[in-house]
């Protein structure tokens, strides 16, 4: 499997932003999203099953964020909107088992898109 995520960038407090994964594999699995802000560890932000069926989302991001693929382009988006300074942070596309995501049971990291939001 190999990730490629895009769309990150610089915004201003309460704007949006949608994230790209493309993804390059051979078999479906879950995908999602693991962000890392400056000086902190990396935390879970959303996943996706393999049918799309089940989108979750950290608690700091529900509501604001959706997650969804599109699994006949291998595609994964991030939809971001009403974003908050303490969203900004390199956002890293994840593959790995569904059920283990949340926790960081993740099989392939992508490479990080840097997303800024000034206030």
């Amino acid at each position: 499997v190999q990730l490629q995520a895009s769309g990150g960038g610089l915004v201003q407090a309460g704007e949006s932003l949608r994230l790209s994964c493309s993804v390059r594999t051979s078999r479906i699995s879950g995908m999602g999203w693991f962000r890392q802000a400056p000086g902190k560890e990396r935390e879970f932000v959303a996943r996706i099953s393999e049918s799309g069926a089940l989108p979750d989302y950290t608690d700091s991001v529900k509501d604001r964020f959706t997650i969804s693929r599109d699994n006949a382009k291998n595609m994964v988006y991030l939809q971001m909107n009403t974003l908050k300074p303490e969203d900004t942070g390199v956002y890293y596309c994840v593959a790995g088992r569904f059920g283990g995501l949340k926790v960081g049971k993740v099989d392939v990291w992508g490479q990080g898109t840097q997303v800024t939001v000034s206030s």
